[in-house]
């Protein structure tokens, strides 16, 4: 099911649910924000029918458990929410408690399921890509422009041949993909609210017959039905901004995979960049 049509598939589904499916069913359309932070028992409890009712109900939606329906919520909620309205729901949730603790805690989690659930086959395959690749185009734009800078200095030390995509505008950008074409690498990195120029990149460069890599959080993601690999990181809000930490360490895991498979002229690269470091005073070596 596509979670851009969750609402709607619960609002037309209304006269098949039973008496209890429906009262979840008005709750939900809403309330959805909250909702999508309810347990089963906690949303059972404030519409007045049992846990087991409202684990009936996502399987109604075609869901395999209550879970994969809240994070269906919690995607569509990041992706419509402004910014004031996804630091409310933050601080709501945060409370009272500590909140140095509470966020790193939700990251560890991010990177722990994202971890048992990201597609190997795809990220070997998308390191290969790379490593092939004629030229590696890399964009991202707010937030996830910064993820795509931190990519771009990480494989501008393995190859020359990479090109940061600037996002300032839809027609500059496609000024610097327009050649972009087969044996070419895009990676795209794109994450709620999703931008359209991101998406238009993404439509274009598979067009010219690209290979395209999106770093995403969901496979209902725009760019997800573009890509030849998919590399899925879960993300939520962590007050008007979202946690990136799994998106980062994906992009870790391809930067160390790609120097592995190149390790020869990684290495040499390596040996003669620190002599010219040493040669211009690049790093101070007063703490040696």
């Amino acid at each position: 099911m596509n979670n851009g049509d969750l609402l709607q598939n619960i609002k037309e589904g209304m006269s098949s649910f039973s008496k209890g499916q429906r009262l979840i069913a008005a709750y939900i359309l809403e309330h959805y924000d909250k909702a999508a932070y309810h347990t089963a028992s906690k949303l059972g409890t404030i519409v007045g029918v049992s846990e087991s009712t409202v684990v009936r109900f996502a399987n109604e939606l075609g869901y395999e458990g209550y879970p994969e329906l809240q994070r269906a919520l919690k995607k569509l909620i990041r992706s419509r929410l402004t910014s004031f309205q996804r630091m409310e729901i933050t601080n709501s949730l945060i409370g009272e408690n500590d909140v140095l603790e509470k966020v790193l805690t939700s990251d560890i989690e991010k990177i722990r399921q994202t971890a048992a659930e990201i597609d190997s086959a795809s990220f070997a395959a998308a390191v290969q890509n790379i490593v092939d690749a004629k030229n590696i185009y890399i964009l991202g734009v707010r937030s996830s422009s910064t993820l795509a800078g931190f990519l771009n200095y990480s494989l501008r030390m393995i190859f020359d041949n990479v090109r940061l995509v600037q996002t300032t505008s839809s027609s500059e950008m496609f000024e610097q993909i327009m050649q972009i074409g087969e044996g070419d690498v895009m990676i795209a990195i794109s994450f709620p609210r999703y931008s359209s120029r991101i998406i238009n990149a993404v439509e274009y460069a598979k067009g010219r017959g690209a290979d395209i890599i999106a770093l995403t959080d969901s496979k209902f993601s725009p760019i997800a039905t573009e890509a030849d690999q998919l590399l899925l990181a879960y993300s939520d809000m962590a007050s008007f901004m979202d946690s990136l930490v799994a998106p980062l360490s994906i992009i870790n895991a391809l930067v160390v995979a790609v120097a592995r498979e190149r390790e020869a002229e990684v290495s040499e690269r390596l040996r003669v960049l620190e002599e010219i470091w040493d040669r211009y005073d690049v790093y101070d070596k007063k703490g040696n």
